[in-house]
């Protein structure tokens, strides 16, 4: 039920460690906003309570996860019964959203939520407690900081990979401008994303047990000597990796008053760990599933350890003022697109929204090939090939993140949702 090299399995109880992200948002809301959770809250409380039309693109993911997930407890009587074109009723959900609003954190990590997660997990392997729950602490941290030409770039740091996007752009930014050929443009960038995605690999966990830190790993007579080793007629050697798939969602805001928010959160693979906690309706992550089993590697798994994970919502200043809020889901592919929706913003000059439909490329970090997306021409994947790299193309949209940005200059607002989803940009 974890991951082992090079074998995954998806669901499972073993795979669920203590869920933060309620706890986050009500410290996130109580630190920056200016309304009540339930104030907040009532919009998805309405649509649990009264439903919504299931799309086409949720309808699938529902379909494609049954084969996987019709075991795991609680999932087929509850997300089971989305159906696209059909409504979708989540009358637990809207009671659970409100014990919330009232009791605040005690809601879910004490009382009878408390008491319900650890029934079902514990029922089925899972040795979470009650005193687990409980015992959940918010970690406020210091965001990394990058340069990439003139941005400040900003992303989270272990045991996220907001290193390894910081890395990714350090070793593009540090081999000068991009050539115009596009052909070896694109294969700087993906060069420069296998040695970060490498490096993720080798050094990134919980920060309490790495061997090194993201400060050392982004030091710049590293970063220098790593891009001198990037040959720019040629793929190099590729170590193997543990994949990251995705399931999550991404999204940035930003008001008059100057507040900027760039958020991110996932159940982690689609459903995450398939079980549901039944009378409170809500599924649960499976974020330890990407735990190495190894106990030498640098994300091995154990007691109090939290994972390597993939969400890095990001934001880039200029002169110390937002300029860019960004992010997109896509496990492995975020920091990839980090770099490329970036590369489109600031070396191309490209607006927002061209930014975010540009075709993309994507590493797969299990043998360092490259995913094109198919109205890429097929000239630029052979130049691709004559130097080495091994190109396939991807299947859907979705396989190359769904991104999202908003711009913010003297003139105002701009802002793009990725075509690739059913997201939208909206102003209020």
């Amino acid at each position: 039920l974890l991951f082992a090299r090079g074998v995954q399995a998806v669901g499972g109880a073993l795979a669920v460690t203590v869920p933060g992200a309620v706890d986050g948002w009500l410290h996130l809301l109580a630190a920056h906003g200016t309304m009540s959770f339930g104030t907040v809250a009532a919009p998805g409380i309405a649509l649990a309570e009264h439903g919504f039309v299931v799309s086409d693109m949720a309808g699938a993911s529902v379909e494609s996860s049954r084969t996987v997930l019709s075991e795991q407890p609680g999932w087929s009587e509850h997300y089971g019964r989305m159906r696209a074109g059909e409504r979708f009723l989540q009358p637990a959900l809207a009671g659970t959203l409100r014990a919330i609003a009232t009791n605040g954190r005690d809601a879910l990590y004490r009382g009878l939520v408390a008491e319900e997660i650890v029934e079902v997990l514990s029922a089925h392997g899972s040795t979470m407690t009650l005193a687990d729950l409980a015992a959940h602490e918010v970690e406020w941290v210091t965001p990394l900081s990058g340069r990439y030409r003139d941005l400040e770039v900003l992303e989270l740091p272990p045991p996220t990979q907001g290193v390894t996007a910081l890395t990714a752009l350090a070793l593009v930014d540090a081999l000068g401008p991009l050539p115009a050929d596009p052909v070896d443009a694109m294969h700087r960038q993906i060069e420069a994303v296998r040695a970060a995605m490498a490096d993720r690999e080798e050094h990134v966990g919980d920060p309490s047990t790495m061997r090194t830190s993201a400060a050392a790993l982004l030091e710049p007579k590293r970063i220098a000597a790593l891009a001198g080793r990037i040959d720019p007629a040629a793929a190099a050697p590729w170590p193997p990796a543990r994949p990251s798939p995705g399931g999550t969602a991404y999204l940035c805001a930003t008001d008059r008053d100057g507040m900027v928010v760039s958020l991110i959160q996932s159940n982690f693979m689609g459903f995450g760990s398939g079980i549901v906690v039944p009378r409170s309706g809500f599924g649960l992550h499976n974020r330890g599933a990407h735990f190495s089993l190894d106990p030498a590697a640098a994300n091995a798994i154990g007691v109090n350890r939290r994972p390597l994970h993939t969400l890095i919502p990001g934001l880039a200043l200029v002169n110390g003022r937002p300029r860019y809020a960004f992010g997109t889901m896509g496990g492995d592919g975020q920091a990839q697109i980090h770099l490329q929706v970036l590369s489109q913003l600031v070396d191309r000059g490209a607006d927002v929204g061209t930014a975010v439909s540009a075709p993309r490329f994507i590493v797969d970090v299990t043998d360092g090939s490259v995913a094109l997306e198919v109205d890429i021409d097929e000239s630029l994947a052979e130049g691709l090939r004559s130097r080495g790299h091994v190109v396939t193309r991807l299947s859907t949209l979705g396989g190359a993140g769904h991104a999202h940005v908003i711009e913010m200059t003297d003139l105002g607002f701009s802002a793009a949702s990725d075509p690739r989803c059913e997201g939208a940009a909206l102003g209020i």
